[in-house]
């Protein structure tokens, strides 16, 4: 949907319209029962969810950010754990480490991929820590904390390098918890299972988030927790309700992190409809990888052969970003910076003593990055004119962004 011949960067209206008449109701339903909490609404789409992503439980929480949460207490980390992550994602991977009592640490991402260097979590376990043989525990040498658990990202709708870290998660006792809140559907092919798996379905746990702008997008704040550990699952239940699995007994102290059914109604409309919209999203994917491949200015995202992406964000490099970003609005294209400060110079984590440097892949991608429009509803006239501008900016004496080499499976 276009405002005054402008290309918004993503479009909420169009889609809701199109399905108006569906999610109105379920708006009616929780009207009519009073159902607003919990319910059959909350548990007929966590059955569907599990369902999609190959997964025997999902639990639907308030926000992606509680679901990170929850799965880390559920999966037992406690005050000091050190828990592994990327520096280059949303603060609220690293945010849900430090609520939940842990203490984020980072490795370095793929120069082609943006997602956790496997090689890079492999020198962090292997030189920075060691195995304590009183708690059997790996510890940070430094720091003498343990690490419990690590976080890939599955970032701007791609997975990380899955076997690896698994393997490598398998070898020192951690546990992996996936950050798949921009991935709902992406899928990643296991050489060590030989097949696909969705994103979701592979860590001991995963979160999502609904928001409204994800691929599949609630109505307002909401999100889920996946897993194949019966127990993890029921201690997520009673984290998001107060601690309790009766009511008004309760078992751990917990928080209010639940579901709204409303939520949970409009998110199984949309699931109907969210393969459809992630194969446009690859067509429209395709549309911009093409355009730009006899560009020497542009670095186009890199899927390499194990990935199915699903394109939350399309995101290009470029050395000028900034003025691109500033042509691009001038034209009435709308455009983002996804993530302009990785998490390790962000003022929010001072404390835990990061200096420029110690990231340079995630601090020269910061640098470079821009997200383009991508969303199903966006036509093809729309696409050419963002393309025809960035190529006529690009071509006015911008010179190009090496593409580093990187460790990536193929």
């Amino acid at each position: 949907m276009t405002q005054n011949g402008k290309i918004p960067f993503v479009d909420l209206v169009t889609p809701h319209k199109e399905l108006e008449s569906e999610l109105l109701t379920v708006f009616r339903t929780a009207l009519e029962t009073a159902g607003f909490i919990g319910g059959p609404m909350v548990e007929e789409f966590e059955r569907e969810y599990a369902r999609y992503c190959g997964t025997k439980d999902c639990v639907g929480v308030n926000s992606g950010t509680d679901a990170l949460r929850f799965a880390l207490i559920a999966a037992g980390v406690q005050k000091g754990d050190i828990v592994v992550t990327v520096p280059l994602t949303f603060i609220a991977t690293a945010e849900a480490i430090s609520q939940a009592g842990g203490r984020p640490d980072f490795v370095d991402i793929d120069a082609r991929t943006y997602t956790m260097d496997p090689e890079k979590l492999h020198e962090y376990l292997h030189a920075k820590c060691a195995f304590d043989e009183k708690s059997g525990r790996l510890v940070h040498r430094n720091l003498q904390s343990p690490v419990k658990a690590i976080i890939p990202v599955h970032l701007y709708g791609q997975t990380a390098d899955m076997d690896p870290i698994l393997g490598l998660a398998a070898q020192y006792n951690l546990t992996v918890i996936e950050d798949a809140c921009q991935a709902h559907g992406a899928e990643y092919f296991s050489s060590t299972e030989n097949g696909w798996r969705k994103a979701g379905s592979m860590g001991r746990a995963a979160a999502f988030s609904f928001y409204p702008g994800k691929n599949l997008g609630a109505c307002g704040e909401a999100g889920a927790v996946t897993t194949n550990d019966d127990a993890l699952a029921s201690k997520v239940r009673m984290l998001r309700d107060h601690g309790q699995a009766k009511k008004y007994y309760h078992d751990v102290e917990g928080y209010n992190g639940r579901l709204d059914s409303i939520q949970a109604g409009i998110l199984k409309v949309k699931l109907n409809y969210l393969a459809r919209w992630n194969e446009q999203r690859r067509e429209r994917a395709a549309l911009y990888e093409n355009a730009f491949a006899g560009s020497e200015s542009v670095t186009v995202p890199h899927h390499p052969q194990w990935s199915r992406p699903v394109h939350h964000l399309y995101v290009i490099r470029v050395e000028d970003r900034d003025a691109l970003k500033k042509h691009l609005a001038n034209a009435g294209i709308d455009a983002a910076i996804h993530y302009p400060i990785p998490l390790h110079l962000q003022s929010a984590y001072a404390a835990l003593s990061y200096k420029k440097g110690d990231f340079p892949m995630a601090e020269r991608l910061a640098a470079e990055i821009l997200s383009l429009p991508m969303y199903p509803q966006l036509d093809a006239a729309q696409q050419q004119r963002v393309i025809r501008e960035i190529l006529e900016f690009t071509s006015n004496g911008v010179s190009s962004v090496a593409a580093p080499s990187g460790s990536v499976r193929r």
